[in-house]
């Protein structure tokens, strides 16, 4: 269970939001600038918040001025937009980079069909192929918790049916709390247990809030 209660002033609004995640996939949409990146970047430990308290399972992650864990001591997986891959590495490289059982990496790698990638370089692979490859480094970790940020934005309808597909297939293998951020309904509709509808930095109560968010 992750539980997320934040207060952080951005440059435009408060940010101040408060829900938490079980083993599911709980979607952050809304438009661009709404605060989600922050969200996420708060959660990981690359953003400290201002107030408040984040919580993973039993430990604490964030509370007020008393408690920062550093990102590396976290164990959550992160997809970014752009994917993030080492690009003097090889695909098998980047996913070892922070891999916990070498088994069970090639075995993810074998579900997400990216093991004849092993030896090429990020430069030689699709952007469907990129996006697989930082999910299996993400999950490689062996995380408690996994967010990932428009990790669809970049791909062609056809790659990103496809990539919702895989990430649908991975959570039934890999209950884990999921965070996704998109600003497609659509994607968030199909992806998510639950939807949470971000405003200026604050959770809309309802879905009848779409309108206003998508304005």
């Amino acid at each position: 269970m992750l539980i997320v209660e934040i207060q952080k002033r951005l440059p435009h609004f408060e940010l101040d939001v408060k829900f938490s995640v079980a083993n599911e996939i709980v979607v952050l949409f809304g438009p661009s600038g709404s605060g989600k990146t922050t969200i996420l970047n708060c959660i990981a430990g690359i953003s400290k918040p201002a107030a408040g308290i984040i919580r993973l399972n039993d430990t604490i992650l964030f509370e007020n001025k008393k408690v920062f864990v550093p990102i590396q001591k976290r164990n959550i997986g992160y997809v970014f937009q752009d994917y993030a891959l080492f690009p003097h590495m090889t695909v098998w490289k980047n996913i070892a980079y922070g891999m916990q059982n070498e088994s069970f990496v090639k075995n993810l790698m074998k579900e997400l069909r990216i093991e004849h990638l092993r030896d090429k370089y990020p430069s030689e692979i699709s952007g469907g192929e990129k996006q697989r490859v930082a999910i299996a480094r993400a999950i490689a970790t062996e995380p408690d918790a996994l967010l990932l940020d428009e990790p669809f934005s970049a791909l062609d309808n056809q790659t990103r049916v496809k990539g919702h597909e895989e990430l649908l297939r991975i959570h039934k293998l890999w209950r884990i709390p999921i965070i996704l951020v998109t600003h497609h309904l659509e994607e968030a509709k199909k992806l998510g247990n639950r939807i949470l509808y971000l405003h200026e930095g604050k959770i809309c109560d309802s879905e009848m809030n779409v309108n206003l968010i998508q304005s």
